[in-house]
Protein backbone atom coordinates (compact mmCIF):
# COMPACT_ATOMS: atom_id res chain seq x y z
CA UNK A 1 0.00 0.00 0.00
CA UNK A 2 1.58 3.42 -1.07
CA UNK A 3 -0.57 5.90 -0.66
CA UNK A 4 -3.70 7.69 1.04
CA UNK A 5 -7.04 9.00 -0.47
CA UNK A 6 -7.83 12.61 0.33
CA UNK A 7 -10.25 11.63 2.91
CA UNK A 8 -7.64 9.39 4.58
CA UNK A 9 -8.36 6.06 3.45
CA UNK A 10 -5.68 3.32 2.37
CA UNK A 11 -5.25 2.67 -0.94
CA UNK A 12 -4.71 -1.10 -0.88
CA UNK A 13 -4.11 -2.95 -4.33
CA UNK A 14 -5.41 -6.15 -5.42
CA UNK A 15 -4.15 -7.67 -8.79
CA UNK A 16 -4.26 -3.86 -9.65
CA UNK A 17 -7.82 -2.92 -7.88
CA UNK A 18 -7.78 -0.10 -5.90
CA UNK A 19 -9.84 -1.13 -2.47
CA UNK A 20 -10.16 1.79 0.50
CA UNK A 21 -9.18 1.07 3.68
CA UNK A 22 -9.85 3.20 6.72
CA UNK A 23 -7.32 3.82 9.15
CA UNK A 24 -4.66 1.85 6.51
CA UNK A 25 -1.08 3.84 6.14
CA UNK A 26 1.26 3.51 3.56
CA UNK A 27 3.96 0.89 3.69
CA UNK A 28 2.23 -1.64 6.11
CA UNK A 29 1.43 -5.04 5.63
CA UNK A 30 -2.52 -5.82 6.75
CA UNK A 31 -5.60 -8.19 6.30
CA UNK A 32 -8.04 -6.84 4.75
CA UNK A 33 -11.76 -7.62 4.30
CA UNK A 34 -13.48 -6.31 1.16
CA UNK A 35 -16.97 -5.14 1.84
CA UNK A 36 -18.26 -3.15 -0.92
CA UNK A 37 -17.28 -3.86 -4.37
CA UNK A 38 -18.13 -0.91 -7.30
CA UNK A 39 -17.35 -1.19 -11.08
CA UNK A 40 -13.72 0.65 -10.60
CA UNK A 41 -12.71 0.54 -6.17
CA UNK A 42 -14.41 -1.44 -3.55
CA UNK A 43 -14.07 -0.65 0.08
CA UNK A 44 -12.59 -3.06 2.66
CA UNK A 45 -12.27 -3.62 6.40
CA UNK A 46 -8.91 -3.42 8.68
CA UNK A 47 -8.47 -6.99 9.95
CA UNK A 48 -5.46 -7.26 11.43
CA UNK A 49 -1.87 -5.21 10.49
CA UNK A 50 1.21 -7.46 10.45
CA UNK A 51 4.15 -5.17 9.64
CA UNK A 52 3.21 -1.60 11.08
CA UNK A 53 4.45 1.93 9.45
CA UNK A 54 6.59 3.83 11.93
CA UNK A 55 4.93 6.74 11.55
CA UNK A 56 1.29 4.52 13.31
CA UNK A 57 0.43 6.07 16.74
CA UNK A 58 -2.24 5.56 19.07
CA UNK A 59 -5.23 7.89 18.72
CA UNK A 60 -5.23 9.81 21.84
CA UNK A 61 -9.08 10.14 21.46
CA UNK A 62 -11.19 7.82 23.21
CA UNK A 63 -14.36 8.35 20.37
CA UNK A 64 -11.84 8.64 17.72
CA UNK A 65 -13.22 5.13 16.02
CA UNK A 66 -16.53 6.24 16.29
CA UNK A 67 -16.40 9.95 15.49
CA UNK A 68 -16.15 11.70 12.28
CA UNK A 69 -14.38 14.71 13.44
CA UNK A 70 -10.89 13.83 12.79
CA UNK A 71 -9.55 11.35 10.01
CA UNK A 72 -5.34 11.14 10.76
CA UNK A 73 -5.36 10.98 14.79
CA UNK A 74 -3.55 7.37 13.92
CA UNK A 75 -0.71 8.93 11.67
CA UNK A 76 1.88 11.14 13.69
CA UNK A 77 2.05 14.59 13.00
CA UNK A 78 5.07 14.57 10.86
CA UNK A 79 3.54 11.86 8.85
CA UNK A 80 0.20 14.06 8.22
CA UNK A 81 2.36 16.90 7.29
CA UNK A 82 3.93 14.36 4.67
CA UNK A 83 0.91 13.46 3.12
CA UNK A 84 -0.55 16.18 2.76
CA UNK A 85 2.05 17.42 0.88
CA UNK A 86 1.87 14.29 -1.40
CA UNK A 87 -1.81 14.94 -1.58
CA UNK A 88 -1.29 18.17 -3.15
CA UNK A 89 2.07 17.16 -5.13
CA UNK A 90 -0.69 14.79 -6.81
CA UNK A 91 -3.31 17.09 -7.53
CA UNK A 92 -0.72 19.11 -9.52
CA UNK A 93 0.13 16.73 -11.55
CA UNK A 94 -2.93 14.43 -12.03
CA UNK A 95 -5.55 17.64 -12.54
CA UNK A 96 -3.41 20.50 -13.24
CA UNK A 97 -1.07 18.83 -15.76
CA UNK A 98 1.67 20.91 -13.27
CA UNK A 99 5.01 18.23 -13.82
CA UNK A 100 7.60 20.35 -12.56
CA UNK A 101 5.61 22.72 -9.94
CA UNK A 102 7.62 23.36 -6.43
CA UNK A 103 4.97 21.96 -3.98
CA UNK A 104 7.00 23.21 -0.32
CA UNK A 105 6.71 21.25 2.51
CA UNK A 106 3.37 22.33 4.29
CA UNK A 107 3.95 24.52 7.20
CA UNK A 108 2.47 23.20 9.95
CA UNK A 109 1.65 23.80 14.07
CA UNK A 110 4.06 23.47 16.73
CA UNK A 111 1.03 22.24 18.82
CA UNK A 112 -1.57 20.66 17.01
CA UNK A 113 -4.14 20.21 19.30
CA UNK A 114 -6.93 22.27 20.87
CA UNK A 115 -6.37 25.06 18.03
CA UNK A 116 -10.12 25.47 16.98
CA UNK A 117 -11.36 28.27 18.13
CA UNK A 118 -15.16 27.77 17.10
CA UNK A 119 -17.30 24.53 18.17
CA UNK A 120 -20.62 23.51 16.14
CA UNK A 121 -21.71 20.43 18.33
CA UNK A 122 -25.26 19.28 17.45
CA UNK A 123 -27.62 17.95 20.57
CA UNK A 124 -29.42 15.08 20.32
CA UNK A 125 -31.17 12.14 22.68
CA UNK A 126 -30.32 8.79 23.15
CA UNK A 127 -32.40 7.09 25.65
CA UNK A 128 -34.23 10.05 27.34
CA UNK A 129 -30.54 11.57 27.82
CA UNK A 130 -29.47 14.69 25.96
CA UNK A 131 -26.36 14.03 24.22
CA UNK A 132 -23.92 16.23 22.28
CA UNK A 133 -21.42 15.40 19.72
CA UNK A 134 -19.99 15.29 16.57
CA UNK A 135 -21.74 13.40 13.69
CA UNK A 136 -20.09 9.65 12.81
CA UNK A 137 -18.44 9.55 9.67
CA UNK A 138 -21.00 9.83 7.04
CA UNK A 139 -23.78 9.49 8.98
CA UNK A 140 -26.12 12.02 11.13
CA UNK A 141 -25.78 9.63 14.17
CA UNK A 142 -24.25 11.94 17.24
CA UNK A 143 -21.96 10.43 18.67
CA UNK A 144 -22.08 11.85 22.65
CA UNK A 145 -18.54 13.51 23.99
CA UNK A 146 -16.89 14.56 27.00
CA UNK A 147 -13.93 16.66 25.59
CA UNK A 148 -12.63 17.29 21.60
CA UNK A 149 -9.04 17.07 21.62
CA UNK A 150 -8.78 19.77 18.40
CA UNK A 151 -10.86 22.35 20.19
CA UNK A 152 -10.51 24.58 23.41
CA UNK A 153 -11.21 23.67 26.68
CA UNK A 154 -13.61 25.95 27.35
CA UNK A 155 -15.64 24.74 24.82
CA UNK A 156 -15.47 21.45 26.30
CA UNK A 157 -16.96 22.51 29.59
CA UNK A 158 -19.55 24.47 28.41
CA UNK A 159 -21.08 21.62 26.16
CA UNK A 160 -21.19 19.15 28.98
CA UNK A 161 -22.44 22.14 31.36
CA UNK A 162 -24.91 22.58 28.56
CA UNK A 163 -26.34 19.06 28.13
CA UNK A 164 -25.73 18.52 32.06
CA UNK A 165 -28.56 21.93 32.67
CA UNK A 166 -30.61 20.65 29.47
CA UNK A 167 -30.74 17.06 31.01
CA UNK A 168 -32.46 18.96 34.39
CA UNK A 169 -34.75 21.30 33.42
CA UNK A 170 -35.88 18.72 30.44
CA UNK A 171 -34.72 20.75 27.54
CA UNK A 172 -35.27 18.37 24.82
CA UNK A 173 -32.80 17.45 22.14
CA UNK A 174 -33.73 17.93 18.41
CA UNK A 175 -34.48 14.65 16.31
CA UNK A 176 -33.63 15.44 12.70
CA UNK A 177 -35.77 12.25 11.74
CA UNK A 178 -39.01 13.47 12.93
CA UNK A 179 -38.32 17.25 13.02
CA UNK A 180 -39.03 17.57 16.62
CA UNK A 181 -37.07 19.11 19.75
CA UNK A 182 -35.84 22.52 20.97
CA UNK A 183 -32.48 21.88 21.11
CA UNK A 184 -30.39 21.82 17.56
CA UNK A 185 -27.28 22.93 17.99
CA UNK A 186 -24.40 24.37 20.46
CA UNK A 187 -22.50 26.72 18.75
CA UNK A 188 -19.37 27.79 20.91
CA UNK A 189 -16.87 30.83 19.85
CA UNK A 190 -13.53 32.27 21.48
CA UNK A 191 -11.23 35.01 21.38
CA UNK A 192 -7.74 34.02 21.25
CA UNK A 193 -6.32 37.45 22.51
CA UNK A 194 -9.28 38.08 25.46
CA UNK A 195 -10.10 34.61 25.98
CA UNK A 196 -13.88 35.93 25.60
CA UNK A 197 -15.93 33.74 24.74
CA UNK A 198 -19.18 33.84 22.97
CA UNK A 199 -22.58 30.85 23.48
CA UNK A 200 -25.08 30.53 20.67
CA UNK A 201 -27.91 27.79 21.49
CA UNK A 202 -29.90 27.27 17.90
CA UNK A 203 -33.30 25.85 18.59
CA UNK A 204 -36.04 24.66 16.02
CA UNK A 205 -38.65 27.43 17.69
CA UNK A 206 -37.98 31.03 19.48
CA UNK A 207 -39.34 30.06 22.61
CA UNK A 208 -36.33 28.48 25.04
CA UNK A 209 -37.83 26.74 28.05
CA UNK A 210 -35.74 27.84 31.41
CA UNK A 211 -33.84 30.70 29.79
CA UNK A 212 -32.97 32.76 32.57
CA UNK A 213 -31.68 29.40 34.40
CA UNK A 214 -29.63 28.73 31.55
CA UNK A 215 -27.94 32.04 31.40
CA UNK A 216 -27.44 32.16 34.90
CA UNK A 217 -25.65 28.60 35.41
CA UNK A 218 -23.89 29.16 32.27
CA UNK A 219 -22.41 32.73 32.74
CA UNK A 220 -21.89 31.49 36.60
CA UNK A 221 -19.70 29.05 35.94
CA UNK A 222 -17.96 30.03 33.33
CA UNK A 223 -16.58 33.64 33.88
CA UNK A 224 -15.27 34.14 30.64
CA UNK A 225 -18.42 34.01 28.87
CA UNK A 226 -19.41 37.42 27.79
CA UNK A 227 -21.91 36.75 24.91
CA UNK A 228 -25.05 34.17 24.92
CA UNK A 229 -26.83 34.36 21.35
CA UNK A 230 -30.12 32.50 20.13
CA UNK A 231 -30.62 31.67 16.74
CA UNK A 232 -34.05 30.42 15.72
CA UNK A 233 -34.13 27.90 13.00
CA UNK A 234 -37.02 26.36 12.15
CA UNK A 235 -36.43 24.67 9.25
CA UNK A 236 -36.31 21.11 8.32
CA UNK A 237 -32.55 21.24 6.81
CA UNK A 238 -28.85 19.99 7.40
CA UNK A 239 -27.55 23.86 7.74
CA UNK A 240 -26.55 25.17 11.12
CA UNK A 241 -28.16 28.49 11.36
CA UNK A 242 -31.42 30.33 10.68
CA UNK A 243 -32.03 33.45 9.56
CA UNK A 244 -32.90 35.08 12.83
CA UNK A 245 -30.27 35.87 15.64
CA UNK A 246 -31.38 37.52 18.99
CA UNK A 247 -28.83 38.17 22.25
CA UNK A 248 -29.74 36.56 25.36
CA UNK A 249 -27.23 38.23 27.58
CA UNK A 250 -24.39 40.31 27.51
CA UNK A 251 -22.68 41.37 24.34
CA UNK A 252 -23.77 41.10 20.46
CA UNK A 253 -20.28 40.31 19.52
CA UNK A 254 -16.64 39.30 20.37
CA UNK A 255 -12.76 40.83 19.33
CA UNK A 256 -10.15 38.97 18.10
CA UNK A 257 -6.78 40.30 16.56
CA UNK A 258 -4.38 38.53 14.02
CA UNK A 259 -1.58 40.05 13.66
CA UNK A 260 -2.67 43.67 15.08
CA UNK A 261 -5.88 44.06 13.56
CA UNK A 262 -8.93 44.04 15.36
CA UNK A 263 -12.10 42.03 14.38
CA UNK A 264 -15.53 42.03 15.48
CA UNK A 265 -16.88 38.63 14.99
CA UNK A 266 -20.86 38.26 15.19
CA UNK A 267 -22.75 35.24 15.45
CA UNK A 268 -22.50 34.07 12.14
CA UNK A 269 -19.30 35.90 10.76
CA UNK A 270 -16.91 33.74 9.11
CA UNK A 271 -13.74 33.93 10.85
CA UNK A 272 -10.74 31.79 10.31
CA UNK A 273 -11.28 28.64 13.38
CA UNK A 274 -7.68 28.76 13.92
CA UNK A 275 -6.12 32.04 14.51
CA UNK A 276 -2.40 30.60 14.81
CA UNK A 277 -2.30 29.23 11.52
CA UNK A 278 -4.46 31.76 9.99
CA UNK A 279 -1.08 34.02 10.66
CA UNK A 280 0.91 31.91 8.69
CA UNK A 281 -1.82 31.57 5.85
CA UNK A 282 -2.06 35.21 5.49
CA UNK A 283 1.61 36.18 5.92
CA UNK A 284 2.30 33.89 3.24
CA UNK A 285 -0.79 35.28 0.94
CA UNK A 286 1.37 39.03 1.32
CA UNK A 287 4.33 37.74 0.98
CA UNK A 288 2.98 36.57 -2.34
CA UNK A 289 1.04 39.82 -3.15
CA UNK A 290 4.59 41.44 -2.56
CA UNK A 291 2.95 44.62 -2.01
CA UNK A 292 5.20 48.08 -2.36
CA UNK A 293 2.89 50.76 -1.38
CA UNK A 294 1.56 51.82 -4.95
CA UNK A 295 -0.97 48.43 -5.84
CA UNK A 296 -4.29 48.71 -6.44
CA UNK A 297 -5.77 45.41 -5.19
CA UNK A 298 -8.79 43.45 -5.89
CA UNK A 299 -9.82 40.90 -2.39
CA UNK A 300 -12.50 38.43 -3.73
CA UNK A 301 -14.63 36.12 -1.88
CA UNK A 302 -13.42 39.03 0.99
CA UNK A 303 -15.74 37.81 3.70
CA UNK A 304 -15.46 39.52 6.74
CA UNK A 305 -12.65 41.65 5.33
CA UNK A 306 -10.02 39.43 7.19
CA UNK A 307 -7.13 39.34 4.30
CA UNK A 308 -8.85 42.70 2.79
CA UNK A 309 -7.45 44.63 5.98
CA UNK A 310 -3.78 42.79 5.63
CA UNK A 311 -3.96 44.03 2.15
CA UNK A 312 -4.70 47.42 2.92
CA UNK A 313 -1.62 47.97 5.30
CA UNK A 314 0.65 47.34 2.30
CA UNK A 315 -1.76 48.79 -0.93
CA UNK A 316 -2.44 52.17 -1.98
CA UNK A 317 -5.69 50.54 -2.34
CA UNK A 318 -7.92 47.68 -1.59
CA UNK A 319 -11.60 46.58 -3.07
CA UNK A 320 -13.02 43.84 -1.32
CA UNK A 321 -16.17 42.15 -2.97
CA UNK A 322 -18.73 39.54 -1.39
CA UNK A 323 -21.68 38.23 -2.21
CA UNK A 324 -22.79 37.73 1.70
CA UNK A 325 -24.30 41.25 2.38
CA UNK A 326 -23.96 40.76 6.33
CA UNK A 327 -19.91 40.19 6.02
CA UNK A 328 -19.37 43.36 4.33
CA UNK A 329 -21.03 44.86 6.98
CA UNK A 330 -18.81 43.47 9.06
CA UNK A 331 -15.88 44.04 6.92
CA UNK A 332 -16.88 47.93 7.02
CA UNK A 333 -17.12 48.03 10.57
CA UNK A 334 -13.91 46.11 10.79
CA UNK A 335 -12.18 48.49 8.68
CA UNK A 336 -13.44 51.61 10.76
CA UNK A 337 -12.36 50.07 13.96
CA UNK A 338 -8.85 49.87 12.73
CA UNK A 339 -8.58 53.12 11.03
CA UNK A 340 -8.10 52.11 7.69
CA UNK A 341 -9.68 53.89 5.21
CA UNK A 342 -7.91 52.61 2.41
CA UNK A 343 -10.54 50.28 1.50
CA UNK A 344 -13.45 49.96 -0.26
CA UNK A 345 -16.22 47.40 0.42
CA UNK A 346 -18.92 46.22 -2.07
CA UNK A 347 -21.45 43.28 -2.08
CA UNK A 348 -21.69 41.68 -5.01
CA UNK A 349 -21.02 38.45 -7.08
CA UNK A 350 -17.26 39.17 -7.95
CA UNK A 351 -17.40 38.04 -11.47
CA UNK A 352 -20.24 40.20 -12.19
CA UNK A 353 -18.87 43.13 -9.98
CA UNK A 354 -15.37 42.75 -11.05
CA UNK A 355 -15.75 43.37 -14.82
CA UNK A 356 -18.00 46.41 -14.06
CA UNK A 357 -14.89 47.96 -11.92
CA UNK A 358 -12.43 47.24 -14.84
CA UNK A 359 -14.86 49.04 -17.06
CA UNK A 360 -15.13 52.01 -14.43
CA UNK A 361 -11.46 52.51 -15.02
CA UNK A 362 -10.06 50.25 -12.27
CA UNK A 363 -7.36 48.21 -13.46
CA UNK A 364 -6.07 46.23 -10.56
CA UNK A 365 -2.37 45.54 -10.07
CA UNK A 366 -3.18 42.29 -8.02
CA UNK A 367 -5.89 40.05 -7.63
CA UNK A 368 -6.26 38.35 -4.39
CA UNK A 369 -9.17 35.53 -4.20
CA UNK A 370 -9.98 32.81 -1.99
CA UNK A 371 -12.96 30.88 -3.14
CA UNK A 372 -14.90 28.35 -1.23
CA UNK A 373 -13.95 24.58 -1.65
CA UNK A 374 -15.78 24.21 -5.01
CA UNK A 375 -13.16 27.15 -6.60
CA UNK A 376 -13.86 29.89 -8.61
CA UNK A 377 -16.55 29.95 -11.74
CA UNK A 378 -15.11 29.85 -15.11
CA UNK A 379 -16.75 33.47 -15.77
CA UNK A 380 -14.71 34.67 -11.92
CA UNK A 381 -11.00 33.33 -13.78
CA UNK A 382 -12.05 35.17 -17.17
CA UNK A 383 -13.13 38.20 -15.44
CA UNK A 384 -9.49 37.78 -13.42
CA UNK A 385 -7.75 37.45 -16.69
CA UNK A 386 -9.50 40.05 -18.60
CA UNK A 387 -8.44 42.61 -16.15
CA UNK A 388 -4.98 41.76 -16.69
CA UNK A 389 -3.30 42.11 -13.40
CA UNK A 390 0.20 41.25 -12.67
CA UNK A 391 -0.46 38.91 -10.34
CA UNK A 392 -3.18 36.52 -8.92
CA UNK A 393 -3.06 35.11 -5.46
CA UNK A 394 -4.82 32.41 -5.14
CA UNK A 395 -5.82 30.88 -1.13
CA UNK A 396 -7.44 27.75 -1.86
CA UNK A 397 -9.42 25.49 0.79
CA UNK A 398 -9.41 22.66 -1.97
CA UNK A 399 -6.15 21.81 -3.58
CA UNK A 400 -8.18 19.56 -6.32
CA UNK A 401 -10.05 22.71 -7.58
CA UNK A 402 -7.00 25.27 -6.83
CA UNK A 403 -5.40 23.22 -9.85
CA UNK A 404 -8.25 23.16 -12.02
CA UNK A 405 -8.16 26.71 -11.67
CA UNK A 406 -4.65 27.07 -11.89
CA UNK A 407 -4.78 25.05 -15.51
CA UNK A 408 -7.75 27.33 -17.09
CA UNK A 409 -5.34 30.42 -16.08
CA UNK A 410 -2.21 29.19 -17.29
CA UNK A 411 -3.99 28.52 -20.54
CA UNK A 412 -5.25 32.47 -20.27
CA UNK A 413 -1.84 33.49 -20.15
CA UNK A 414 -0.54 33.21 -16.02
CA UNK A 415 2.49 31.13 -15.10
CA UNK A 416 2.82 29.73 -11.82
CA UNK A 417 6.45 27.90 -10.10
CA UNK A 418 5.26 27.48 -6.63
CA UNK A 419 2.54 26.63 -4.13
CA UNK A 420 2.95 26.80 -0.21
CA UNK A 421 0.36 24.55 1.56
CA UNK A 422 -0.26 25.37 5.24
CA UNK A 423 -1.90 22.73 7.90
CA UNK A 424 -4.93 24.82 9.25
CA UNK A 425 -6.80 21.20 10.30
CA UNK A 426 -4.18 19.04 12.01
CA UNK A 427 -5.41 15.85 12.71
CA UNK A 428 -7.69 16.10 9.97
CA UNK A 429 -7.05 15.47 5.89
CA UNK A 430 -8.09 19.26 5.14
CA UNK A 431 -4.90 21.14 3.55
CA UNK A 432 -4.82 24.44 2.80
CA UNK A 433 -2.69 25.62 -0.11
CA UNK A 434 -1.26 29.15 -1.56
CA UNK A 435 0.16 29.97 -5.03
CA UNK A 436 0.72 33.20 -7.00
CA UNK A 437 0.74 33.58 -10.61
CA UNK A 438 2.27 35.94 -12.56
CA UNK A 439 1.05 37.20 -16.39
CA UNK A 440 3.34 36.31 -19.02
CA UNK A 441 4.71 39.65 -21.04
Amino acid sequence: MADLTHDGAGVVKIDGFPVFVKQALPGETIDVKVVKIKKQYGFGKLIKIHVASPERIEPPCPIYNRCGGCSLQHLSYEGQLHEKQKQVMNVMERIGGFTHLTVHPVKGMTDPWRYRNKSQVPVGEEQGRIIAGFYAERSHSIVDMEACLIQHEDQDRIVNLVKELANQHGIRGYDDQKHKGVLRHVVIRRSRISGDVMVVLVTKEQALPHKEQLIQAITGEVPNVTSIMQNINPKRTNVIFGDKTVCLWGEETIKDRIKGIEFVISAKSFYQVNPVQTEVLYEQALNYAALTGSEKVIDAYCGIGTISLFLAQKARHVYGVESVAPAIDDAKRNAKANHIDNVTFAVGEAETLMPWWYSQGLDPDVIVVDPPRKGCETAMLDAMAAMKPERIVYVSCNPATLARDMKYLSEKGYTVKEVQPVDMFPQTTHVEAVTVMYREG
